[in-house]
């Protein structure tokens, strides 16, 4: 996620926002090894390096978080209609995170957050191809032959999807629900509730259970864990 560079240079203890503007116009600053005097310059958080007077700046400290977005909770850090949004369940972690792609209002599950651009930036690009599932509880049982459209890749308005992993876990007879678990690497907006519509399914509950080989595992709606240094190690192999 980018940044402007004052307020990296702010965060880093230099100096105010306003004053650390003055020290940029004054020509004291470098990025990657360059002079920049534009105010408007942004930079990436952990992989730019900014020095004031010669000197490397360190900048905050990267945070990475796995949360369990619970439904009804927005991804994003402030609404203008004042609904909830999933910043208000990290309320305690100093550093301004950011969501690693999105879960739409009515989806929940696995969500990362963190304020390392750079990986943000890698994780979040169609070349990675990082695996993501769901379990989609489906109104109905649809057929075989129409979960093999999903299969094989369905035409959407904004183009066909990447083959889809599907598997039927359970059909609910009472409640006239099927949940399927599904695999896909794409990003698409509601990919996986508009693959549903695409063969006339209504998609009733979706929950995001994985992220590349992070789980859910030993978290409850709207709690987080920090990951593991492994863990982030391992995200940022997937980038290499």
């Amino acid at each position: 996620m980018l940044e402007r560079l004052q307020k990296i240079i702010s965060q880093a203890g230099i100096a105010s926002r306003r004053e650390s503007e003055k020290i940029i116009q004054q020509g004291r600053v470098s990025v990657n090894g360059k002079v920049v005097t534009e105010l408007g310059t942004k930079v990436i958080p952990g992989k730019d390096r900014v020095a004031v007077d010669g000197k490397l700046i360190s900048g905050e400290k990267l945070v990475y978080i796995l949360l369990y977005k619970p439904k009804g909770i927005l991804t994003t850090l402030k609404d203008p209609q004042d609904r909830k949004t999933v910043a208000s369940l990290v309320t305690d972690i100093p550093q301004r995170i950011y969501p690693v792609g999105r879960l739409d209002y009515n989806t929940e599950g696995l969500l990362l957050l963190t304020n390392d651009g750079a990986l943000t930036n890698a994780l979040i690009h169609p070349s990675k191809k990082i695996d993501k599932t769901y379990i989609a509880k489906v109104a109905g049982r649809p057929s075989q032959e129409k979960i093999d459209l999903l299969r094989i890749g369905i035409r959407l308005e904004d183009g066909v999807t990447a083959p889809a992993i599907i598997d039927e876990m359970e059909f609910e007879r009472e409640r006239n629900l099927t949940s399927f678990r599904i695999t896909i690497h794409e990003g698409k907006n509601r990919q996986i509730r508009r693959m549903f519509e695409a063969i006339g399914s209504d998609v009733k509950q979706l929950k995001r259970v994985k992220f590349a080989f992070l789980t859910l595992e030993g978290l409850r709606r709207g709690g987080y864990r920090h990951l593991l240094p492994q863990e982030v190690e391992a995200l940022q192999n997937i980038n290499k």
